[in-house]
């Protein structure tokens, strides 16, 4: 059980992460018009989106029982991490992060689908005409997590065949 208790002062970036996303959601809601695009950079502006559906808006308009399909990929998604977390090694200290932001991530954008029925998306970065899908706070943590395990585990592969 002490492993347990190391590993879950890491439900603190987990709750940085939802409270980030929260005020970020409601001050786009609040401060731009849905579709209003606001240009902060060349490459960077702000536009207000309602995402019905999951990532680059799959499914958005599947009549409206997505959104309790992925809010409860999103829970269970969020028990599974949350016990992969909990039984990780103390030591796995990068895994714990990601899986942390994972979590953090997954609860902002669920929190959405129950309350609002849609998940706010503002953030809108583009280059030479091309434009990635608007996202959130809880999307960049989603995506920098995976992108942390990822690269443990490829850092993890790389250390056993040097020992081999």
């Amino acid at each position: 059980m002490s492993s347990a208790r190391s590993n879950l002062h890491w439900l603190w970036l987990s709750g940085a992460v939802l409270l980030c996303d929260r005020l970020t959601k409601l001050w786009a809601d609040s401060a731009l018009m849905l579709y209003e695009s606001v240009a902060l950079t060349p490459f960077f502006n702000l536009t207000l989106l309602y995402n019905r559906g999951a990532a680059f808006s799959f499914l958005n308009d599947a009549g409206g029982w997505q959104r309790w399909f992925f809010l409860s990929i999103a829970l269970v998604m969020g028990g599974v991490i949350l016990r992969w977390l909990i039984k990780l090694p103390p030591k796995q200290s990068g895994q714990a992060c990601a899986l942390a932001l994972i979590l953090g991530g997954a609860l902002g954008n669920a929190w959405d689908r129950l309350y609002l029925g849609y998940v706010v998306d503002f953030i809108d970065v583009h280059a030479g005409g091309w434009h990635w899908p608007a996202f959130n706070i809880a999307d960049a943590a989603i995506s920098i997590g995976v992108v942390l395990l990822i690269l443990g585990m490829w850092k993890k592969d790389e250390g056993k065949a040097s020992n081999d």
